[in-house]
């Protein structure tokens, strides 16, 4: 299934169930009313996304491997012999502000219009973490074997981010 086909049915379930939740409600003034569940409040952004899913679908007729997650978290790589790797990150939880505390020398860039910020890996490479809300971010990642200071890299991040952008929740 396609990644636009899953966001659609991602898209219509989250109003479905927005629509579920508050529809049928009724306010009595005087009544105490439940305040919103923390499942609601703290909504993962990125729930029905797989980032290796994600990736394949962007390199997809590259010649890159298919991705492989190699963590419980919803980070992805792929890697093409005698070229490098790609990653994709989806973080519901942490925004450009912890990416700008944890990386160094951090430059804001803009993708396709989305606020983003670029920085370099310290094992060789580039990053560009793209917003997707104020605690929420898509990290691309992006490694090649031609050495760890290719100016390349950031450059590929910047092309794989452009590609990824549109897929991405749009969340404000």
């Amino acid at each position: 299934m396609n990644i636009n086909v899953r966001m659609a049915q991602v898209i219509t379930g989250g109003v479905c169930l927005a629509l579920a939740t508050t529809a049928c409600t009724t306010t009595v003034v005087g009544t105490a009313s439940p305040a919103p569940s923390a499942s609601v409040a703290n909504s993962d952004v990125f729930a029905g996304f797989n980032a290796c899913q994600v990736l394949d679908q962007l390199v997809a007729g590259q010649g890159f491997n298919p991705g492989e997650n190699k963590s419980r978290r919803n980070e992805c790589g792929a890697t093409k012999r005698e070229f490098g790797t790609y990653g994709l990150a989806l973080d519901p939880t942490q925004g450009l502000g912890e990416f700008a505390q944890t990386n160094d020398a951090v430059q804001s860039v803009s993708v396709n219009g989305r606020d983003a910020m670029q920085a370099d890996i310290p094992t060789g490479g580039c990053a560009i973490a793209v917003e997707v809300g104020e605690h929420a971010r898509a990290v691309v990642l992006a490694t090649l074997i031609t050495g760890p200071r290719d100016p390349q890299a950031c450059v590929d991040a910047q092309a794989l981010a452009e590609k990824l952008e549109p897929l991405l929740p749009k969340v404000r």
